[in-house]
């Protein structure tokens, strides 16, 4: 499943008319495949420091789901994940992006992305896929990530 879900921008110029760098794109596709490879245990252990590479120091990242929405800052998001991803809880995790459509307008940018994930949960084994919209500024020349929402499918 695959899809690539690209914005279509032919004439490479944003709704302002400022040329589009093929390498802004580039470099927030890495930003987001960063992102989302900070968690995964499947075959190294995890770089939580990367996520203050990718991500401003105030960011904010929320989980919405049907019941209630979570709102974290950078250490409240990742220090659960820290602890599960290491003390054997959640094992043989990967989580990549398979779809994407990216908007690019001077200096800030927003991405809608979908992912999968898999891995084992208490020795059992599991897969879900999801949304998340991540927004980004370009500070000195690097994008960095200010705010993701997220949800999972159910």
């Amino acid at each position: 499943m695959d899809e690539k879900l690209k914005l279509n921008n032919d004439s490479q110029t944003d709704s302002v008319g400022l040329k589009i760098s093929e390498t802004d794109e580039m470099l927030i596709g890495n930003c987001v495949h960063d992102f989302y490879h900070i968690f995964s245990n499947n075959i190294l252990q995890p770089d939580f420091d990367k996520i203050h590479e990718v991500c401003s120091l105030s960011a904010s990242i929320i989980k919405k789901s049907t019941e209630c929405t979570e709102v974290y800052d950078l250490k409240s998001f990742i220090d659960p994940r820290k602890k599960i991803l290491t003390d054997g809880t959640l094992t043989e995790f990967s989580e990549w992006e398979t779809g994407e459509e990216t908007r690019i307008t001077g200096n800030i940018a927003q991405r809608y992305s979908t992912y999968r994930k898999k891995g084992l949960l208490r020795g059992e084994y599991f897969e879900a896929s999801g949304r998340k919209m991540f927004q980004f500024i370009k500070e000195s020349g690097i994008w960095k990530i200010v705010h993701v929402i997220w949800e999972d499918e159910v």
